[in-house]
């Protein structure tokens, strides 16, 4: 922390230089109306704007010097000027509406010299970004299978993924980074449009709901120093910007169909439009299909629908409700010996899992000048979750048909409020962006354990009178009650450096009431013992995060970038009273904590080259972990705890190279390129338990590296995209394979290289979509399971073809 003290106070003296404003209008050139929602980009700096309902945008801040300006509307094409700045100027753009014969190609390389390796604003509507690590995927620049909601293709740009494959169409997201589990993304903070869209924020916060990729805009990636504003996770922030209404047409409609392998089938329908002050867009999507393996059938629809309302010049009101509703029947995990055998295998014919999710959201926002305005988000969550099926430990064992099965339901109800207050003003003669903060989160689920039927379909009723004596019976619920201040302030010390320093109080409360079951057979099998057990539980704690970030712009295209900011993870007892037959978990798991530290340096080349490159630091005390020791019976046991402190740390560098730009400049031709490495090493520097210090931390590989290229010729686009990680470990032990053993739960994830092709043809209103995932056919495995979908190994899928048409009216 002392250098940025020392940073602060050394440019402290440093007096502020003349900075101006830059504003104007877009206007159509055929007919000189307003474009509402157009976007101006200072190219130079890398910062954008969006115009006003009245087409009105305003760059503040701007220093002196010579600038690339760029404007952009929907259905527009893109209009690219200079200016030299020293004083208060006004610029105007016209845009030409596109035209038929203007080509695919030729509109989306126009945009991606703007858009390539996007970052979040150091201010975005009444959130802070400035000098943080940020990444955004700009969904309509990627040449990917949408469809099936392909992670590895679309995230294939933001360094450092590692990324769980469910192969059931972009249903679940699982995704971590920085040697943070991927499971359901549960190390970060994931939000829809600004709203928090997982089970429980605090106490479950597993995103069983993700929306289709078809119906992204943006999705928004800031890292742990998000904790601040957003959350205490380690992972810090995934954002899902949805598409906005269309705001030149009364009504838009897009039809998307597409077939692909193993009986995939999706359909995707939206329509928007605005009319006056009203502006909406809705969608459906329906997916259905197999994976590879048997017993692995699905089906899903989700729905959408965003109304907004433009109270006046300076107020509006938006509500949306999203929809998702998925039946999946779940083939099983495998042991090493097994997927090496036959990764097509499967021996669990009675799985299923079945989710409905229900999202409500209003949010109100208001702007008191060009730089004040205040936000509200009010959300609220009815869902639930259910799983149904046999999950031993020992992964080689059959399924006893004549056995109930394990039968776990979580019904999550919660609701949260958030207020937001941004003002720019004034602070010894320096330009100063303050940032005020607060929310509520209160949530009341139920989770309930025990018997299901003996049948083989997804019935997901308990089954206590016919099996009174199952083991694992267990019901709670978990009242959870969160409240946080928090705040941000940037200190613009002169025009090149900025310091951001910030705080998050919380306070948590959570409490935990119900039962289980202690029941004891003797050894013929019959019952001795058949107790219920009350607990009445409450946890209540409060807290303190603070964090500081500088941004220092070296040149007018280069960025050098830090921060260090505090993380939390809350431990609930949601956590730790679901019981596990693969693992056994230590009644004392207590919260973790660390902080988070990057430092970077990004930005362009004369628009040939973009880049982030960086080194980051995460120290995690307390970390949660799975340790072997001896079982309480004899034998060996998974114990989940924890484990110990760890650190990990390493490089991530991105960059994307614009090849026709910088050789060819031929506007019906794209090429460009792009890679993204990461290289992190990782230990454990202290714990209690035995052959745990000086190992590496859990789903860190060493090398995680995509690469790819974007080609295309007029309305022809194409895209080849590699992916590679190396061998990573999955418990704290860094155990090895074993092809011996009788479970799949523990061991390496060996190394992978995928191979992704994706093709797009466009012609009028008419677009044709094509591609093969995995083109090498490569066996490969991304993760172990240790509770459902498994447990035991989840083979990847081999080699798949897709195709898609769309219509756009």
């Amino acid at each position: 922390m002392n250098i940025f003290k020392i940073l602060f106070f050394l440019f402290l003296s440093i007096s502020a230089l003349a900075q101006y404003t830059v504003s104007g209008t877009i206007v159509s050139e055929i007919d000189q109306s307003l474009i509402q929602g157009a976007e101006v980009y200072n190219v130079t700096l890398g910062t954008s704007v969006k115009t006003n309902n009245q087409g009105v945008y305003v760059f503040e801040n701007i220093p002196t010097g010579t600038y690339d300006f760029a404007a952009f509307g929907f259905a527009y094409d893109v209009f690219e000027m200079s200016k030299e700045i020293a004083a208060n100027t006004t610029l105007n753009f016209n845009l030409q509406p596109l035209g038929e014969s203007l080509s695919e190609v030729l509109i989306i390389t126009r945009k991606e010299k703007i858009f390539a390796l996007k970052q979040l604003k150091d201010v975005e509507g009444t959130a802070i970004y400035a000098g943080k690590k940020s990444e955004v995927v700009v969904m309509d620049n990627l040449i990917v299978n949408l469809a099936s909601g392909n992670a590895r293709q679309i995230y294939a740009q933001v360094v450092g993924l590692n990324i769980y494959e469910n192969n059931d169409a972009g249903l679940q997201l699982n995704i971590g980074a920085r040697g943070l589990n991927p499971n359901r993304t549960a190390n970060f903070n994931t939000r829809q449009n600004g709203y928090d869209i997982s089970a429980d924020v605090l106490g479950y916060p597993e995103s069983y709901y993700t929306p289709p990729a078809e119906a992204i805009d943006e999705i928004q990636v800031v890292r742990g120093a998000a904790s601040l504003q957003f959350g205490t996770q380690f992972g810090g922030l995934i954002n899902f910007k949805l598409k906005q209404p269309n705001p030149s047409k009364k009504i838009e409609w897009i039809s998307r169909q597409s077939l692909g392998s193993y009986d995939l089938f999706t359909s995707f329908n939206s329509v928007s439009g605005t009319a006056g002050k009203l502006s909406y867009y809705a969608y459906g999507n329906y997916k259905n299909g197999n994976d590879f393996r048997p017993n692995s059938q699905f089906e899903s629809f989700q729905g959408f629908a965003h109304v907004g309302y433009q109270v006046s010049e300076k107020t509006k009101a938006v509500f949306e409700f999203s929809y998702l509703n998925y039946l999946a029947q779940q083939a099983g995990g495998l042991t090493d010996s097994q997927f090496e055998e036959d990764p097509t295998f499967s021996n669990r014919t009675r799985n299923w899992f079945k989710v409905d999710w229900k999202l409500y959201a209003l949010k109100l926002t208001h702007d008191f000048s060009i730089k004040s305005k205040i936000s509200l988000n009010i959300f609220a969550l009815d869902a639930s979750r259910k799983s149904v099926g046999f999950r031993e430990n020992r992964v080689s064992q059959p399924d006893n048909l004549e056995e109930p099965r394990e039968l776990i339901v979580g019904a999550f109800k919660n609701w949260g409020a958030e207020g937001r207050f941004l003002s720019e003003y004034t602070f010894f003669d320096m330009q100063t962006t303050a940032l005020l903060g607060a929310k509520f989160y209160q949530s009341n689920n139920v989770s309930e354990q025990g018997p299901g039927t003996n049948n083989s379909d997804a019935d997901f009723n308990f089954a206590l009178d016919e099996f009174p004596n199952y083991r694992r019976q267990n019901k709670y619920t978990f009242p959870n009650t969160n409240v946080a201040l928090f705040g941000e302030q940037i200190f613009n010390i002169s025009e090149v450096l900025k310091v951001t320093p910030g705080a998050r109080f919380e306070y948590i409360k959570t409490n935990a009431d119900g039962f289980f079951k202690q029941i004891n057979f003797d050894n013929a099998g019959n019952p001795i013992l058949n107790e219920t057990i009350e607990e009445d539980r409450n946890f209540e704690r409060n807290f303190l995060l603070l964090g500081v970030g500088i941004s220092y712009d070296a040149t007018k295209s280069i960025e050098f970038y830090g921060n260090v900011s505090q993380n939390y993870r809350s431990v609930t007892f949601d956590d730790i009273r679901i019981v596990n037959p693969s693992i056994v978990i230590d009644e004392n798991i207590k919260d973790e904590n660390g902080y988070t530290f990057d430092l970077g340096a990004r930005g362009s080349f004369k628009r040939l080259l973009k880049y982030d490159m960086g080194v980051f630091l995460l120290r995690y005390n307390d970390r949660l972990g799975v340790v072997n020791r001896a079982g309480n019976f004899g034998g060996v046991e998974q114990f989940r705890s924890n484990i110990g402190d760890a650190l990990s740390y390493g490089i991530e560098s991105f960059i994307d190279w614009n090849i026709n730009e910088t050789f060819f400049k031929k506007d019906d031709y794209k090429l460009n390129v792009f890679s993204n490495l990461s290289i992190t090493e990782s230990e454990y520097i202290s714990s209690e338990f035995n052959n745990v210090k000086g190992n590496k931390v859990e789903f860190i590989p060493f090398v995680n590296f995509k690469t790819g290229m974007g080609f295309g010729y007029k309305n022809l686009l194409g895209s080849l995209q590699y992916t590679y990680l190396s061998e990573q470990f999955t418990d704290a032990s860094n155990a090895a394979r074993d092809f011996t053993s009788p479970s799949g739960i523990v061991g390496e994830i060996p190394s992978y290289g995928i191979l992704d092709a994706s093709f797009q043809y466009t012609y009028k209103r008419f677009t044709l979509e094509t591609g093969i995932n995995n083109l090498l056919d490569n066996s490969y495995f991304t993760r172990r399971a240790t509770g459902y979908p498994g447990p035991g190994i989840i083979p990847s899928q081999p080699r798949t073809f897709y195709g898609l048409l769309q219509i756009k009216l």
